[in-house]
């Protein structure tokens, strides 16, 4: 069964999820939430190429998906830039002192979003008119 219009629909709501933590201040997990709406927005343009997809490196997502149609290298830049914010937004011990709500700052979550929507749109468009 295709899922991808699951997927993207998932990938929307978290990233309208991001812009709501940067907006009250919790950076750090606007930073995690981009990253997993970016996720969901690879694997809902997966499901449409009909690539199988597994894990949660955006940098391995997105390979297959350029194999079929070339992804634009800013989503490239963005892919590998969320993929920092899997892990050291959430764990204190990623770091050697300071909780992670310490570690990331507006601009972390501004360029987040900004790099989410970028995924985002891009796995809009794949597999769709030339």
């Amino acid at each position: 069964m295709q899922r991808d219009d699951d997927w993207l629909r998932e990938a929307q709501a978290e990233l309208a999820a991001a812009r709501a933590l940067r907006d009250a201040g919790h950076w750090s997990w606007c930073c995690f939430t981009a990253q997993q709406s970016a996720e969901k927005a690879l694997k809902a343009a997966c499901e449409r190429l009909r690539i199988p997809h597994f894990g949660r490196n955006l940098n391995v997502l997105v390979q297959p998906i350029d194999e079929r149609e070339p992804v634009p290298e800013r989503v490239k830049l963005a892919c590998g830039r969320l993929n920092r914010y899997y892990i050291p937004t959430r764990y204190p011990d990623a770091f050697d002192q300071g909780a992670p709500a310490d570690q990331f700052f507006d601009t972390d979550a501004e360029q987040a979003i900004e790099d989410a929507d970028a995924v985002a749109g891009f796995a809009q468009r794949v597999g769709g008119p030339s």
